[in-house]
């Protein structure tokens, strides 16, 4: 007998990142991919046991993965879990159980004890060896899944599934009630007997379902991908930009293309970009399988490829599954997740490949052409612990580089490649910015162009005629000579909103004067001396916040970086803000870290400004290529509430090239009273792939060492310009972090002690709030909120120290 598990979804977990479903019965087990960021996880995967007693179970239980751990052992916690007899699905007619939710069990340890764990969505099949169970009882499954899965040495088959509606081509429903739809038909597909009985009762099933599903089932075939595309775009659904997977960066590289084209090119079913890979790679038997949803809320577009891949000197041709999915497609984004498994290979039934392709609008071109970026990271899924994951990434990841070297060959033959001088033509882009910078009259003209000004301009002139026509009055009242007052309430009140009026004139006299006085000399600016010349083009805001009665604010942003300060002009009375100002600061001698960007609103050159929002552009996270055209998301209460946002090109040059190296180093010497020697260029650029920095970032010096945690995890600690950078790999378990310099509070040395193993002891102390990204790899956080690091071991520590 065979046992057939479908796991749909959980709702309500009480773990919102890294948690999967492990399944077993008896001694063989199962466990889905791992999902994250969503306590709604959504797996679809079908899962196929070898049943020889009735009496055993299926134990289904929910663990959360911790992605922090980095010892020998996973970091795997149970949720939840929930027991199904096998005799229970026997029992039911056509020894089927329609699709139900079952609830966990409580834990009775661990983190979750004594905790509602949520619930999952689950349907048993339970038929002889020679039923075709994904065919016969579940019709809406994956076209993939049409034939009995195939038997291997594995205990278990795993055939990963996909259920889906079909995708409709008119209007979608909402949600609960399609699903509604969906669990009536397949409780009843689920319990016919044959083909036949199906059949005669078609009528009766379609007029007792929904109008909607019933057109979802007879259009699928006429949806086309790029119709499934603007379905997805559509939808209602949240869709976020993946940041890209752990095991490092195969491809960056920007090409004259616009991201719908790039994207068509790479995923479009028999794409001729697809077929002359094939051909340049050798792989054969390619076999595409049709787009179709992979959840019910239309959210997400899924298909499975299969081909061979070509023999190589280490491993034979052998067969590889790729299923690939859309995770985000809102038409200038597309990520699509491909997760490739070859069982064939050695311990290949262990590890999936899973690679991300996120295609992104590149810059903007001098000549106008829309072009894209496409990025592809990799890493490694373990199904299974094995004591050789280095061993198999090590392979993984020289398989990888090879294949996409040619994939870059073919990108390029294609394409056109956007190299730095098109991508940062800093001249070109800051002369056109240069042109578009409007004069102080062009905004006068704006700001005064308004009913207030107007009325009041209508108001002195037709006074001023009034008084030209009139004849000299006759002194009234307790009027003399020199003073002459109203003589009707009429005049008295004509009076009063001429002076009002025009005093609102003078304040906006008065604040448009201190506007343009606040804007300084900081634009258009060049900078002075030679060394690291950062300039920072301010283009535009949009939907700042505002602090006035009005809806509108008069923004003016201040920029900083290694101590020093640029400010921007004032744009008054808006919230989408139009700049062009170019901002340039003076070389500096260190390569600079970080900008810290701060918007203000200005009320008068002595009122305290009041922040509008702020945001911290580290230059060690972001390419050349994103620094030369980026949309930056503020921070603040305002900025949030508001989805502020502030749109910048950035350029950072060294003037002086290896000099300014040169004498960076030379001045480190002196500092630490030691000779540094200039690192290869071969070494600083493994360096640099290791963290992922810019190019321009150079190694200055490493030492052997081992971080004191828990456990010491033996390893090197890298220092470079502007980081300090620690790296392990024990048994393919990797620990890897880095904190810039300027975060660093304190330096500590401790003596030797018995905790230490009798080695003196190196202590970082981080500054309040600061190196959050490498918090994993400190020994403890303090009661003021600061991160400590321990480093010990070193072959010559007083070197390190230094």
């Amino acid at each position: 007998m065979r046992l057939y598990v479908y796991v749909m979804e959980a709702h309500d977990l009480v773990v919102k990142d890294s948690c999967f479903v492990e399944l077993q019965v008896g001694k063989h087990k199962s466990k889905t991919r791992i999902l994250r960021n969503t306590n709604n996880p959504v797996w679809n995967e079908e899962f196929v046991f070898r049943v020889y007693d009735m009496n055993e179970e299926l134990l289904v239980s929910v663990f959360h993965q911790d992605d922090d751990s980095n010892g020998l052992f996973n970091g795997a916690e149970l949720v939840g879990r929930v027991r199904i007899p096998v005799g229970s699905v026997a029992a039911e007619n056509n020894s089927t159980l329609p699709p139900a939710w079952y609830s966990f069990e409580r834990t009775k340890s661990g983190k979750f004890i004594n905790t509602d764990c949520g619930k999952i969505l689950l349907t048993l099949s339970l038929h002889e060896k020679g039923h075709d169970a994904a065919a016969n009882d579940l019709p809406c499954l994956h076209s993939n899944i049409t034939e009995e899965p195939k038997e291997i040495d594995s205990p278990f088959v795993s055939s990963n599934g996909v259920l889906c509606s079909k995708s409709p081509c008119g209007k979608i429903p909402g949600g609960k009630q399609l699903m509604k739809a969906l669990r009536r038909r397949m409780d009843r597909l689920l319990h016919k007997n044959d083909e036949a009985s199906r059949t005669d009762d078609s009528t009766e099933l379609s007029s007792s379902v929904s109008d909607c599903e019933d057109c979802m089932e007879e259009q699928h075939s006429n949806c086309s991908f790029e119709e499934s595309l603007e379905m997805m775009q559509s939808s209602e659904s949240e869709q976020k930009m993946p940041e890209n997977l752990p095991g490092g960066i195969l491809i960056d590289q920007a090409y004259v293309v616009s991201p719908n084209d790039l994207n068509a090119s790479l995923f479009t079913p028999n794409s001729q970009f697809r077929r002359d890979l094939a051909e340049l790679q050798g792989t054969t038997d390619v076999r595409e399988g049709p787009w179709t949803w992979k959840s019910i809320e239309m959210s997400c577009l899924t298909r499975v490829v299969t081909y061979i891949n070509a023999a190589t000197k280490l491993v034979k041709a052998v067969k590889a599954t790729e299923e690939q999915t859309y995770l985000t497609a809102n038409g200038r984004e597309f990520a699509v997740l491909a997760s490739v498994s070859t069982p064939e290979v050695p311990y290949g039934s262990s590890f999936k490949v899973e690679l991300l392709y996120k295609i992104l609008p590149g810059p903007e071109l001098p000549s106008g052409e829309e072009s894209s970026r496409l990025v592809v990271s990799w890493e490694v899924n373990f199904l299974h612990s094995t004591l050789i994951k280095g061993m198999i990434e090590g392979g993984v990841r020289q398989g990888l580089k090879d294949s996409f070297e040619q994939f870059s060959i073919l990108m390029a033959e294609k394409f056109k490649v956007l190299d730095s001088t098109d991508l940062s033509d800093k001249d070109h882009i800051l002369a056109n910015m240069q042109a578009g910078h409007q004069s102080d009259w062009e905004l006068a003209k704006e700001y005064f162009w308004n009913m207030t000004v107007v009325s009041t301009i209508f108001m002195v002139l037709y006074i001023m005629v009034h008084i030209l026509l009139c004849e000299p009055s006759k002194l009234q009242g307790l009027e003399f000579h020199g003073l002459d007052l109203p003589d009707s309430i009429g005049e008295f009140i004509t009076c009063g909103i001429l002076v009002l009026q025009l005093e609102r004139i003078y304040n906006m006299v008065q604040h448009f004067v201190q506007a343009r006085l606040q804007q300084g000399s900081d634009h258009g600016v060049k900078s002075q001396g030679d060394g690291w010349v950062l300039t920072v083009a301010l283009i535009e805001g949009t939907n700042l916040a505002s602090l006035d009665s009005s809806g509108f604010s008069d923004p003016y942003v201040v920029f900083t970086s290694n101590g020093k300060t640029r400010t921007s002009s004032v744009r008054l009375q808006t919230t989408d803000p139009q700049w062009n100002d170019i901002l340039e600061f003076d070389a500096m001698e260190e390569p600079p870290s970080v900008l810290d960007v701060e918007v203000f609103d200005f009320d008068g050159p002595f009122d305290q400004a009041m922040s509008l929002g702020h945001a911290e552009i580290n230059f060690l996270k972001h390419s050349a290529t994103e620094l030369a055209d980026m949309w930056v998301s503020l921070e603040g209460k305002l900025a949030q509430s508001s989805q502020s946002k502030l749109h910048l090109r950035i350029f950072l040059d060294n003037n002086k090239g290896l000099e300014t190296i040169k004498e960076y180093m030379t001045k480190m010497e002196k500092e630490v009273g030691k000779k540094l020697d200039l690192r290869s260029p071969h070494r600083n650029s493994t360096f640099q792939k290791l963290f992922g920095l810019p190019p321009e970032e150079f190694l200055v010096s490493d030492f052997t060492c081992a971080l004191k945690r828990k456990m010491p995890v033996q390893g090197r600690l890298f220092l470079s310009a502007r980081i300090v950078g620690f790296y392990a790999n024990l048994f393919g378990h990797k620990t890897k972090f880095f904190f810039l310099w300027e975060d660093i509070e304190d330096i500590q040395e401790h003596p030797p002690s018995l905790s230490s193993v009798g080695s003196p002891l190196l202590v970082i102390v981080l500054k309040k709030d600061r190196g959050i990204d490498a918090r994993h790899g400190a020994k403890c956080q303090d009661e003021e909120g600061r991160l400590r690091f321990y480093f010990q071991s070193f072959l010559s520590f007083s070197s390190a120290s230094r």
